[in-house]
């Protein structure tokens, strides 16, 4: 089976813990083809990969989200609109629920280029229609330019060419969602969505907070994410999570319930479960299995250890992972600088088996996650975990309805600093807890979250795909 994945600025550019996942399921899909369809932001990233690419990756199609600020018009538009097609673009500037079939049409099989319409007389009354209908009393210089910046991406990715596969699976809803959607029409294939994290939450958190959109039209940003994530969950034919909260989210956005199935991450268990614990030395480790970026919020963490660090002795703080954001990484070291913290140390990226065997416990400050497997890596080594109550953490540490294995660590508020020094301070004070915990979590581990049940839910997916359309199998 050649099934395309559709990734969206992660794999293979970057290491984390979605590349991690991406990278070992394909090893592990050894009797398929894998095309890559993936988006970037920057066209500079081109070929620059940092993973070294399996060889059931026969194709990989790059396509560059500044790219579309290099479109060009060719003369004036020519193209006579129908109603329908008018009706398609009105619902896409309005960010609801437009006919993507008739926009796939217009920009792929017509190829429609992208700035020449927002450059038309057509694409100026449509705007003009809608804000005298909805937006009245905003500056209309902002208008322009904030639908202009949302469509272009889009209209651009809508004409990308496609990469010819048997399934097109996203791992999120957004840009990517919207190429899966694009390949699924022009081949007439199923396409298949696995969130991670629920991606249009994670945007609408970041536009609330981003100092770049202008902010009379933040509602109108978190709308157009919200309308992307509606299109591939009316075309998916199974839509997979994490964990069951999020499903429950995905159904509260308008997808189908029969269409959803939770798959919960995976991990090599056995990779990790021999693992020595940490020696009685004085001291007490404490490890974080994390980039370098803001999302993952380390300046908390930092304060939080900071707090820890004047009632506690002898604790040090492990920060391991690569560098996501420079200018974040920078503003982290100099805050570590400002604190006088010599018990900090920022290791890079390290191999996580060697080096988790430093350490007593783990912890995890992100303002977003899905289900981290920092955490279940730290609990298939029998390490107990600190976390903030964000995605499945609180799931992971103390277990759904039906499971018997006890808690496995501490949860609280995303940037609550007070009470991540509490929780690790617990953590610290009693190695016997520690013990217990860790013991805890692996169980857990062992009994839900291993490798070879994910990518055996994995292939039933696909084995679906292949039993509805009446395949023989490759």
């Amino acid at each position: 089976m050649r099934i395309c994945l559709v990734l969206e600025g992660c794999y293979p550019y970057v290491f984390g813990g979605v590349s991690t996942w991406m990278h070992q399921y394909i090893n592990q899909m050894q009797e398929h083809e894998f095309v890559l369809w993936v988006i970037g932001a920057n066209a500079e990233k081109r070929g620059k990969f940092v993973y070294e690419l399996p060889e059931n990756v026969v194709e990989v199609h790059e396509v560059f989200l500044d790219d579309a600020l290099q479109v060009k018009e060719k003369g004036k538009m020519s193209h006579i609109f129908s109603e329908k097609e008018l009706e398609s673009l009105s619902e896409l500037m309005q960010m609801r629920r437009p006919d993507w079939e008739t926009l796939f049409s217009l920009y792929h099989d017509k190829h429609l280029n992208p700035m020449a319409f927002l450059k038309s007389e057509t694409f100026l009354d449509l705007l003009i229609k809608i804000c005298k209908e909805q937006y009245p009393y905003i500056a209309f210089a902002d208008a322009f330019h904030t639908m202009r910046s949302m469509l272009l991406p889009v209209l651009y990715l809508m004409g990308s060419e496609v990469p010819e596969a048997d399934v097109y699976h996203a791992i999120c809803t957004g840009y990517g969602g919207l190429l899966a959607c694009l390949g699924g029409y022009v081949y007439k294939k199923d396409v298949l969505l696995t969130e991670h994290g629920i991606y249009t939450r994670e945007r609408e958190e970041e536009i609330i907070r981003a100092k770049w959109v202008v902010p009379s039209f933040k509602k109108q940003w978190i709308a157009f994410f919200y309308m992307l994530s509606d299109m591939i969950y009316q075309r998916a034919f199974r839509v997979t999570c994490l964990f069951t909260n999020a499903m429950r989210t995905q159904i509260q956005m308008g997808c189908a319930p029969g269409k959803c199935r939770v798959i919960e991450n995976g991990i090599d268990y056995d990779r990790l479960s021999g693992i020595p614990l940490k020696e009685e030395d004085g001291w007490v480790d404490i490890g974080a299995v994390v980039r370098l970026a803001p999302i993952k919020d380390i300046k908390t963490m930092i304060y939080a250890f900071f707090e820890l660090s004047a009632h506690v002795k002898n604790v040090r703080l492990h920060i391991m992972g690569g560098v996501d954001d420079e200018e974040y990484a920078q503003e982290c070291y100099e805050l570590v600088k400002q604190l006088k913290l010599e018990n900090i140390i920022f290791t890079g990226r390290v191999d996580i088996v060697k080096y988790m065997e430093k350490l007593d416990f783990t912890i995890l400050t992100s303002i977003s996650e899905g289900q981290p497997l920092s955490v279940l890596e730290s609990f298939a080594a029998r390490r107990p975990c600190v976390t903030t109550d964000v995605g499945c953490c609180r799931e992971l540490l103390e277990g759904k309805e039906e499971d018997v294995y006890g808690k496995a660590g501490y949860y609280v508020a995303p940037m609550y600093r007070d009470g991540l020094a509490l929780a690790m301070e617990k953590m610290c004070e009693s190695r016997r807890r520690r013990l217990r915990m860790g013991k805890n979590g692996q169980a857990r581990v062992k009994a839900y979250y291993r490798q070879e049940r994910m990518i055996r839910l994995y292939r039933e997916l696909y084995e679906e795909v292949i039993q509805k359309n009446g395949w023989n199998r490759i």
